[in-house]
């Protein structure tokens, strides 16, 4: 996240392999002297660290005028001292800016703030501080503010920022040492727990921005595969906050990933809607609301409650709306119990919830009334903000279609795969070009060691026009089978082509870049039938 070019990004964790090691995420220093990661530990991508971009966007804003008659008692000594400092500032570039605001600003202080962050937060590097993402990814927020970009490169060159810049790197370089241990007992506890290990070649991103002049406010963003926080610095850091984020970076991709698995649960969000503490966003978007019950249930069992403490919660989330949580919080004790990673274990995490006995128990649940409008002043206030990317519709709105994909999976686990035939051409019978039952078929012909047959149906969900371009885990995994049978077939140029178009698929599952990448690296690698979501 970090946009400068003075400062190195750092890694926030080392893989599981090198938890044992005292230290456990790099610190930035000075360029010159960078901190390095335990030895064969590299960058991931979770990264903690000031941001240039960023810092010019909030002189920018408090140049403009920006909270000028708001007290400064409470503030981070350095950003009260650059306010005064920056409505000083004169010049063309300020003048500019100065009218830029008022033409854009808005009735809630909060609001403003809001538009600049995200502004700040999909800038990239100094002096043009061009978005690095596509217009059609930009958040509303910042396509509000068209125009300010060039506005902000004319103000960053009059006003020396890039100087300015450097002489604040102490205070910053003092408030992210001083997370180290927080925020590294945070991502050391997520990853054990959930068995994960994070990739610095993964696409998605966990950025935890440290910036005072944004204010004590704790500002929680997620843009597709950017999730980033921003913190005023180290006094009060909103560890459970903090902890929600990063679970929410390592869980949000699985309801999607397996969309056709949580589906039969949707009924339950017909009950959980009528729960007036229920935020509307979770309402109509079940793999957000599904997401946020597992990170609440894997908070309660990280926090190894009491029996009574344990109830009073499940008790309260149900009341709230949250009536997943208390089914995963049950289905994670198996979990704990198992080997693979929540990446793989997901499907069978979800199965065992028994929709219908759900939907009786809460039959019986008195939802909680509506609280209060929270007091929009309070400079304490946690302003969670997502903008999700949803993934195209990949399985049908059939409770019989579902079941069939969800036992035809469950058999290619049981390694039965005439059952598991069975069940993917039930579906089949009704929704002939549905991908992930002819990626059940292409899994049935490797189990039975038929590689021309696999080699067919993978074929055809890569190319032409029955591909599965709009499901990015068939699209992936069917990549790296291909490339698997065309190593087998002594066709190592062919297997590559097949392993890296895996990993250049769009928000592929990371088991399958995994694979794919040691395909690319190591000729025979593992080929376990079983290596499948």
């Amino acid at each position: 996240m970090n946009s400068g070019p003075h400062r190195t990004i750092p890694s926030l964790a080392a893989p599981l392999l090198a938890l044992l090691s005292t230290t456990l995420l790099c610190i930035p220093g000075r360029a010159q002297a960078p901190i390095l990661p335990p030895r064969h530990a590299p960058p991931t991508n979770v990264t903690v660290d000031g941001s240039e971009a960023m810092f010019t966007t909030m002189c920018a804003l408090h140049a403009a005028g920006f909270e000028q008659d708001v007290s400064t008692a409470g503030w981070h000594p350095l950003r009260a001292r650059l306010r005064d400092q920056l409505l000083q500032q004169r010049g063309p570039a300020v003048e500019a800016l100065w009218q830029f605001y008022k033409e854009h600003e808005l009735a809630d202080p909060g609001d403003t703030l809001s538009r600049y962050v995200w502004f700040g937060l999909v800038s990239g590097p100094a002096p043009q501080f061009k978005p690095i993402v596509r217009r059609d990814e930009l958040p509303p927020d910042v396509i509000a503010l068209e125009g300010f970009g060039d506005i902000l490169a004319d103000y960053y060159k009059e006003q020396k920022i890039g100087q300015l810049w450097k002489q604040v790197q102490p205070a910053y370089d003092k408030e992210i040492a001083r997370l180290h241990d927080a925020i590294s007992r945070i991502v050391f506890v997520a990853n054990g727990y959930l068995r994960e290990i994070q990739n610095s070649a993964d696409p998605r991103t966990f950025a935890i921005v440290v910036e005072p002049m944004v204010g004590r406010i704790t500002n929680v963003r997620n843009s597709g595969d950017r999730y980033a926080i921003i913190l005023s610095g180290s006094q009060d850091v909103p560890l459970d906050v903090v902890r929600h984020a990063y679970l929410h970076f390592l869980l949000d991709p699985l309801p999607l990933r397996y969309s056709h698995v949580v589906a039969a649960k949707r009924p339950l969000l017909d009950y959980a809607a009528r729960a007036p503490r229920l935020p509307v966003e979770l309402r109509d978007e079940f793999s957000a609301f599904f997401a946020e019950c597992l990170v609440r249930a894997v908070e309660l069992r990280l926090k190894r409650a009491s029996p009574g403490e344990r109830d009073a919660a499940l008790q309260l989330a149900d009341a709230d709306g949250y009536v997943l949580e208390r089914p995963l919080f049950a289905m994670l004790a198996s979990f704990e119990k198992s080997e693979p990673s929540m990446t793989l274990y997901f499907p069978d995490l979800v199965r065992p919830i028994d929709t219908s006995a759900e939907m009786k128990r809460l039959d019986r649940v008195t939802f909680a009334a509506a609280d209060p409008a929270p007091d929009s002043n309070d400079p304490s206030k946690r302003e969670i903000t997502r903008i999700r990317r949803n993934l195209p519709g990949t399985v049908p709105n059939d409770p019989d279609a579902l079941t069939a994909l969800n036992e035809g999976e469950k058999q290619i686990a049981e390694k039965n795969p005439r059952a598991a035939e069975a069940a993917f051409q039930k579906v089949l019978a009704r929704y002939p070009e549905q991908a992930r039952a002819r990626y059940g078929l292409g899994l049935v012909a490797m189990l039975e060691g038929d590689p021309a047959k696999a080699q067919e149906v993978f074929g055809r969900l890569v190319n032409g026009e029955h591909a599965a371009t709009n499901d990015p885990m068939v699209l992936a995994w069917s990549h790296v089978y291909l490339g698997r049978i065309y190593e087998g077939n002594g066709q190592r140029d062919r297997a590559k082509q097949e392993f890296q178009a895996a990993l250049d698929v769009p928000n592929g599952p990371e088991p399958a870049r995994l694979a794919a990448q040691r395909g690319l690296q190591a000729p025979g690698g593992s080929r376990k039938a079983s290596e499948h979501p």
